[in-house]
């Protein structure tokens, strides 16, 4: 299949196209490089430098390609600039899914794999959350994101054949088996490249932000992701896709570990 890939540069879609590739696939990148790395997608049958807000020449790209179907994962996600620029996410994260939405509809393209988030659960009332559990998001990148979702779902009920299926994550982590592709943030956030950068001597301390919540060592517990993982359900999502209407997918490995116990872990791998 012919596979545009939105946001292909970044941490997930570049996994994501090396995944295409490894599958056969024909993954064609478009990212504006405002966060994604060109060197991260080596080997994509075409990469082009372009805004997903840019209707036309996102139209443009679909129809020159002869698109199959689309990977959207051009988003900004760090929870807290969220909260800071709100209208910075609402206008890349929520209008640029609507400027995809509408240069699929002009390309005729009938499937497209949104890479969503937990984050548009915001605090469930139970646990383990699935996938009707009501969204309430607590802070703009989750809004920005079920936004996306509800514009998609919308769509997709008033156009004959398409298909979109919503994936929502947890926390993401890891790299390729070669170590050749991997995370690369500025600024880096997450708990284990934080905790593997101290290890190397990159950063002083890990700072672990709560020690009294009802876990059995008290520090929060949350699910991990591999990042391949991640790709290849992607990728299986592709065939969810094919019929038409909406579907919703959690992902995760439904095994939780606490913050105290990555730190704990990475200190008797590494030794430091």
């Amino acid at each position: 299949m012919r596979v545009l890939v939105t946001g292909g540069g970044g941490y997930i879609g570049s996994h994501a196209v090396r995944c295409l590739l490894q599958a056969g696939h024909h993954p064609v990148v478009v990212d504006n490089f405002s966060r994604g790395h060109r060197q991260a997608v080596l080997g994509a049958a075409a990469v082009i430098e372009c805004d997903v807000r840019q209707t036309d020449q996102i139209a443009s790209v679909l129809q020159a390609h002869r698109i199959d179907c689309v990977m959207h994962f051009a988003a900004f996600a760090y929870v807290g600039e969220s909260v800071q620029q709100p209208t910075r996410y609402y206008d890349n994260n929520t209008c640029g899914t609507l400027s995809l939405i509408r240069a699929v509809e002009r390309a005729g393209v009938s499937r497209v794999v949104f890479s969503s988030t937990c984050a548009t659960y915001g605090e469930p009332e139970q646990i383990p959350i699935v996938e009707d559990t009501r969204q309430r998001p607590v802070n703009p990148y989750g809004w920005s994101k079920l936004f996306s979702e509800q514009m998609l779902r919308d769509y997709a009920a008033t156009t004959a054949g398409f298909g979109f299926a919503a994936l929502r994550y947890f926390n993401v982590a890891g790299c390729a088996r070669d170590g050749s592709l991997g995370e690369d943030h500025d600024p880096e956030t997450h708990l284990i490249p934080v905790v593997l950068q101290t290890a190397l001597g990159l950063r002083d301390r890990v700072s672990v932000f709560g020690d009294d919540y009802d876990t059995p060592d008290g520090t929060c517990i949350r699910d991990y992701i591999h990042v391949s993982d991640l790709a290849e359900a992607h990728l299986l999502a592709l065939l969810w896709a094919e019929e038409p209407g909406f579907t919703a997918l959690n992902l995760g490995t439904e095994l939780g570990h606490s913050v105290r116990e990555i730190v704990t872990a990475a200190a008797r791998i590494t030794g430091q």
